[in-house]
C-alpha cells in the first residue's frame, strides 16, 4: 500500500482551538479540532468522504504557525530560540503571539534555530554511575 504524503497547515486560534487546512487538487479542505492528532483523524475523514482517500494510505507533513509552534511545544524557550535566531525576544514573544508576522527569511531563521536544537538533543547520550562505573543508557551494569 503506497502512503500519499500531504502538507497539514497546523494554526492555534484565540479559541484554543487547533485550526488545519490541505489542499488536494484544486480542493482547500479546512477543519478544526481540540487536539492536532483530533484534528488530523477530521481531516482524514474529510480526505475520504470528498476525495475517497483511504486514512491508512494518508501521512501528514505537519507544517505549524509559527505561534502553533510554541502552544504545541511548549517545552521550547521562546527566547533562547529568538537569540539562537538573532531576533529580540520581545520581537519573538510578538510573533508568538500572533501580534507581528515574521518576514519568510527571518521564519526560516527560526525553524533553522529549531531544528538545530532537535539535531543537537537527537545526539545527547545519558550516562549512569552505578557501582563506581559509568554505563550508557542501554546497556546493563554488572552487579558485583
Amino acid at each position: 500500500m503506497e502512503m500519499k504524503k500531504i502538507t497539514l497547515i497546523i494554526e492555534k486560534s484565540k479559541d484554543r482551538k487547533w485550526w488545519g487546512r490541505v489542499q488536494v487538487d484544486d480542493n482547500l479542505i479546512i477543519d478544526y479540532a481540540s487536539s492536532t492528532d483530533a484534528l488530523e483523524k477530521r481531516i482524514k475523514k474529510l480526505l475520504l468522504d470528498f476525495h475517497e482517500l483511504n486514512p491508512s494510505t494518508i501521512e501528514f507533513e505537519r507544517v505549524y504557525d509559527l505561534s502553533a509552534v510554541f502552544e504545541q511545544m511548549d517545552y521550547l524557550n521562546v527566547s533562547a530560540i529568538a537569540l539562537r535566531a538573532g531576533i529580540s525576544p520581545g520581537l519573538m514573544r510578538q510573533y508568538t503571539a500572533g501580534l507581528k508576522y515574521p518576514s519568510l527569511e527571518r521564519a526560516k531563521a527560526i525553524e533553522k534555530a529549531i531544528n538545530d536544537i532537535g539535531q543537537t538533543l537527537a545526539e545527547v547520550k545519558i550516562t549512569v554511575v552505578k557501582n563506581k562505573r559509568a554505563a550508557q543508557v542501554g546497556e546493563s551494569v554488572k552487579k558485583k
